[in-house]
């Protein structure tokens, strides 16, 4: 195998491939990258036992074949090779790789080790990469990373109709995000909804961002998504997230309005003297909004203006990582904050019909 390829085209591969390889492995194959040249295309591949991960890009083939090397040692050289043109080669036992005056060589791996690909699944539609990136992201706050607990660290993908549902919670806040995606013409959505591990979805989500149309595809184990020369697929999770439709139907509630960013300024200001997870607390009146946090003599306060309607004043409180993790999920100039009162849960939105939705508990209150 011999062929050319830019350095940054040939990092950028590399790196997005190797996001898949484990970080410990009893087979030290799965640390391995197949690169594969033929047809003028140079393909990256990397997999371990939940995920995969493929990329296609330009390179000029002079001998078609393929080599295993170390993936995490590759990328290292790609980190710093000069810019410019990059001559990759196999060399009896090695992978030779050289750009400009530095010369590199790595040992191959061998390919009969090496496992088969997982095919991608089904083909079910068609969803925005950067619509889908963005929804990902939002919810991926509220996942779980307790490992005990291997359902609660995944986000919900629920497909009904031409509406992609995703959700995530650590049973201590749950985020909602709901977005329009297109369905195959003759393909079987009916009752998808599935758990996704939220740290590979991300990871997929991240790569799909300026890249168009994504394929999304699916079957019983596993979900994959491809576009633009690229393709992944990860496992599913064992089990369901617990429902949030009940949850979020609040019934008879107050409604506060205030600017999402200065809050978020004023948020992180005040809990300076908050110690540990101790609550920012967040007193509402019609027309303002006062927070504050620390006891005794160590607090800190400010004053926001706001709306509230529904109560005549109420006050709640959070954790202020909790809070700020809501409210940087959010992309609205104004957040609304949908209240049962002190103690209960309470709904944050980017709008009074968001398609954003996080779900929070208030604690007890300063005294």
């Amino acid at each position: 195998m011999e062929f050319r390829i830019d350095s940054a085209v040939l990092t950028d591969a590399v790196a997005w491939a190797s996001r898949v390889l484990p970080a410990r492995s009893p087979l030290p194959v799965l640390g391995g990258l197949l690169l594969e040249a033929a047809d003028g295309r140079l393909r990256v591949s990397g997999l371990d036992h939940e995920a995969s991960a493929r990329v296609e890009v330009e390179a000029d083939t002079v001998v078609e074949g393929r080599a295993l090397v170390l993936g995490r040692r590759l990328l290292d050289i790609c980190k710093v090779l000069p810019r410019g043109a990059t001559e990759l080669a196999v060399e009896g036992a090695r992978l030779s790789v050289t750009s400009g005056d530095a010369r590199f060589g790595l040992s191959l791996l061998p390919l009969d080790d090496y496992p088969a690909a997982p095919a991608l699944p089904e083909v079910r539609g068609l969803v925005d990469g950067d619509a889908f990136a963005a929804a990902v992201g939002q919810v991926a706050v509220a996942a779980g990373r307790d490992d005990s607990l291997p359902v609660l660290t995944g986000i919900r993908l629920a497909l009904d109709g031409t509406t992609m549902t995703l959700a995530a919670t650590d049973r201590y806040r749950y985020a909602v995000r709901t977005l329009e995606w297109k369905p195959e013409a003759g393909a079987d959505v009916e009752g998808a909804d599935v758990v996704v591990p939220a740290r590979r979805l991300t990871e997929i989500a991240r790569s799909l961002a300026g890249a168009g149309p994504a394929r999304l595809a699916l079957d019983s184990g596993s979900l994959g998504f491809e576009s633009a020369g690229t393709r992944a697929t990860t496992r599913l999770l064992d089990g369901r997230l617990p429902r949030h439709d009940k949850l979020f139907a609040l019934g008879e509630h107050a409604l506060a309005v205030t600017g999402r960013v200065p809050l978020t300024e004023a948020v992180k200001r005040v809990a300076v003297v908050a110690e540990g997870d101790s609550p920012v607390q967040l007193a509402f009146s019609p027309t303002a909004l006062h927070l504050q946090a620390g006891y005794e003599d160590d607090v800190a306060s400010q004053r926001l203006p706001a709306a509230l309607t529904g109560a005549k004043s109420l006050t709640v409180a959070f954790n202020p990582n909790y809070l700020l993790d809501a409210l940087a999920s959010l992309d609205a100039p104004e957040v609304h904050f949908h209240l049962l009162g002190p103690g209960q849960r309470a709904l944050l939105t980017d709008g009074p019909e968001g398609t954003h939705r996080h779900l929070l508990m208030s604690v007890k209150p300063l005294v």
